[in-house]
């Protein structure tokens, strides 16, 4: 009996490093915009992105960091129109929620709650709070307070 289960044992373990080996892993977001030089700007002084190298070196792509390796690419080599709604969104958590609302009033960004009145804060079944608006090409980007 100890046999069997220190053979189901070591059989669970290598399952269990073999299925984390492959477990999937966010790795960028790429988004379609209209006006490259607009889009990062956008996104550098409202969610505070650093631009980084673009690794592709074709003309028309900027590479903005996400942290933690994560990267949001931002692509205007692609021509046609793009249907966009609220339940496509990226979304962050920030540290200092209140600040980070004073700072979109600031510069002018309206923002809404997930039904869409304006400058109304949501408050989730599990007390954590975000706000929705866009950026210039109307993507839709939520901000939350969950913890970091």
């Amino acid at each position: 009996m100890t046999k069997y289960l220190f053979i189901l044992f070591s059989w669970l373990i290598c399952f269990s490093a073999k299925s984390q080996q492959n477990a999937v892993v966010f790795d960028h977001m790429a988004l379609s915009v209209t006006n490259l030089k607009k889009s990062v700007e956008f996104y550098r002084k409202t969610l505070g992105l650093k631009e980084i190298t673009n690794k592709t070196k074709k003309p028309g792509i900027r590479w903005m960091s996400l942290g933690e390796g994560k990267e949001l690419h931002l692509v205007s080599t692609i021509d046609g129109n793009i249907e966009i709604n609220k339940a496509v969104h990226m979304a962050v958590k920030v540290k200092d929620f209140d600040a980070f609302i004073e700072r979109l009033r600031s510069m002018n960004i309206t923002f809404s709650d997930w039904p869409g009145e304006l400058n109304v804060v949501s408050v989730r079944a599990d007390g954590i709070r975000q706000i929705y608006f866009q950026d210039p090409d109307g993507y839709w980007i939520e901000v939350n307070s969950a913890t970091l």
